[in-house]
């Protein structure tokens, strides 16, 4: 049963959850392949209208054509750089023209690996810029239409390094860190405006992304690639890799009416890797 449904089928008996995304506009960032992709699917399996951003414009229209439109939605999306920060900002002020937005999924992918004693401070500026800044400027460009509307949802989507570093993964550590500190930040001066401001943070996840990192890291440590996935597998309790739809799930959740009182909290979705409370 498609998660939109379940909001059908209330009886007088029962109090259901309201995961109707119906007449809400979503701009879902990075939203071509992995996680962002699989989560604009979600929002728009629930009703939600989505404004795609990536900077591949091929990708984006074949990505567009994936999503629900049994809500008679009219999804587009906008071609944009996410290390044009100026860019970034431009788009959004021209979604908010003609558009309330209800919803910001801020997604990018994450920086190079490597060891942070070898980064540049180049590497720290331009992930600084693509992660922090970016979401800044979205949220910033958003809020108002929010408080108009009396409805907002801003999920950030980080990375279990909040709370506990990956090892090799110097820069996004850092970075991550950064933006889960503004997300929290955030969350506590709008929520009295009925926006919250939440963060999910993916484990190891089927994603381009973590083929790229198990592909350097087994090639530096001279193991096959296939060896060096299995024993990264082990390490999860589920002892499995995280699909793309189950990051979607939690973030379409926090972005639903359902997830009010959810606010300024960090959710990891990592199969129980995480090895804190």
């Amino acid at each position: 049963m498609e998660l939109y449904q379940i909001t059908r089928i209330c009886s007088t008996k029962f109090i259901c959850m309201d995961l109707s995304l119906k007449n809400r506009t979503a701009i879902v960032c990075g939203s071509t392949q992995g996680i962002g992709l699989a989560i604009a699917k979600e929002l728009a399996k629930l009703g939600a209208t989505c404004i795609l951003l990536a900077r591949n414009e091929e990708a984006l229209g074949r990505a567009v054509l994936q999503l629900e439109k049994s809500f008679s939605q009219q999804h587009k999306y906008l071609v944009v750089d996410f290390s044009d920060t100026i860019r970034v900002k431009n788009i959004a002020e021209t979604i908010i023209k003609t558009t309330p937005v209800h919803i910001l999924i801020n997604n990018t992918g994450g920086p190079p690996g490597g060891p942070v004693s070898d980064a540049t401070d180049t590497a720290f500026l331009l992930a600084f810029n693509q992660h922090l800044i970016n979401n800044h400027l979205l949220a910033q460009t958003v809020i108002p239409s929010m408080r108009n509307e009396g409805y907002g949802r801003i999920i950030n989507i980080i990375s279990t390094s909040v709370r506990i570093p990956i090892d090799n993964l110097g820069v996004s550590n850092t970075i991550r860190g950064a933006v889960a500190s503004w997300s929290k930040t955030l969350s506590n001066e709008v929520g009295k405006f009925n926006i919250t401001v939440n963060s999910v943070l993916p484990g190891l996840t089927k994603t381009q992304r973590l083929d790229s990192l198990i592909e350097g890291n087994a090639t530096k440590a001279g193991v096959d690639r296939e060896v060096l996935a299995k024993q990264m597998e082990n390490s999860i309790p589920m002892k499995r890799f995280a699909e793309p739809e189950e990051i979607a799930a939690v973030a379409a959740f926090l972005a639903s009416p359902a997830a009010s009182y959810v606010n300024g909290i960090s959710i990891p979705v990592d199969g129980g890797k995480t090895g804190t409370i």
